[in-house]
């Protein structure tokens, strides 16, 4: 795995709310175990990406950075479909939750 695959520190100021999306996924993810190792990667300049490393999961979670943005800049939603719909095409597309 190259440096640029691992997650690092979380940047001051892009910290997530880890309980709230702990009791999110848990909801979820009927099936995940553990409390979450949070990280994140160091790019991921238009979306913050974090690494959540749990006993029986390892998920990926993206989200936009705060302040003001562009109306259709950083369309979470738009991604995900995108990603859902490449899936049966591209079987290296990750699961979406």
């Amino acid at each position: 795995m190259a440096l640029i695959d691992q997650g690092g520190r979380i940047r001051p100021g892009e910290e997530l709310d880890i309980t709230a999306v702990d009791r999110w996924l848990c909801g979820t993810l009927p099936d995940l175990r553990g409390q979450p190792e949070v990280t994140q990667y160091a790019g991921g300049a238009s979306n913050w990406t974090y690494r959540l490393a749990y006993e029986s999961h390892d998920l990926i979670l993206r989200r936009p950075p705060a302040g003001t943005k562009a109306t259709s800049a950083h369309d979470m939603v738009r991604e995900f479909t995108i990603q859902q719909r490449l899936k049966p095409a591209y079987p290296v597309v990750p699961t979406m939750v």
